[in-house]
């Protein structure tokens, strides 16, 4: 198989935003190794699914090996892989806080080291972590207190890794969304969550794909924390 294809790697790829972000990469041509905990082979000989916790480190080195094995090269990682738990900081449990870290940190972690060792045998390479604008909007109506722990960590660490690797060929960049209409919403919360948005609608999973294809191709935006948010970030 030809190793002139840029490849992407897509977590949390087996519904909603993540199969979206797929889809939009095979619009652009690249070939994509997508994984979730449930993902299944489809009939597209370029995309490569992988199933298993992004949690787990055999899971993030099975990914990057299937991209190695399959399409030879490693050019996009797409943090995807998340979970949104909203409950009062207090009424969490043990099993939340470890949900949240494992999915939202550990795998971001996992993978994101490995991506980058292979992006510089390259010296180029782009990395996407898809975050949220409520770690920046703290709002009464919905309680944050653990994605501002983690999804908020990745905003952070986007930033300094883009200074880390700026010379090396290596740019990182977020996403960070408001709420967008995906299946975990059910249509008769759409008219509740559109009205947090300054905007007063939901977004769409277009807008997202949208963004981060703009990322992937802007090479001079490195570190930047693209808020796609129908204003949320911006005030109330």
């Amino acid at each position: 198989m030809s190793k002139d294809k840029k490849v992407a790697i897509i977590t949390g790829a087996s519904q909603g935003i993540g199969a979206a972000l797929v889809k939009a990469y095979r619009d652009r041509d690249y070939r994509v190794v997508a994984t979730s905990r449930s993902i299944e082979q489809g009939s597209d000989p370029d995309v490569i699914a992988v199933a298993g916790d992004i949690g787990k480190a055999a899971t993030a080195e099975k990914v990057i090996q299937t991209a190695l094995q399959r399409f030879g090269r490693v050019d996009t990682l797409v943090n995807n892989a998340g979970i949104f738990i909203a409950k009062p900081f207090h009424d969490y449990s043990e099993e939340d806080f470890n949900a949240k870290v494992s999915t939202n940190l550990a795998g971001f972690f996992h993978i994101t080291q490995r991506a980058i060792a292979e992006m510089l045998k390259t010296g180029h390479g782009h990395v996407v972590s898809i975050t949220t604008s409520l770690v920046d909007n703290a709002t009464s109506a919905v309680p944050t207190g653990l994605a501002n722990l983690t999804k908020g960590g990745l905003n952070s660490v986007t930033k300094a890794l883009a200074i880390e690797y700026a010379k090396r060929g290596i740019r990182f960049n977020a996403v960070a969304p408001g709420i967008i209409k995906t299946p975990m919403h059910s249509p008769e919360t759409h008219e509740f969550l559109g009205n947090l948005h300054p905007v007063g609608h939901m977004g769409e999973m277009k807008d997202i794909t949208d963004a981060v294809l703009y990322l992937e191709t802007a090479g001079f935006v490195t570190g930047e924390i693209l808020h796609v948010d129908g204003g949320q970030s911006a005030g109330h």
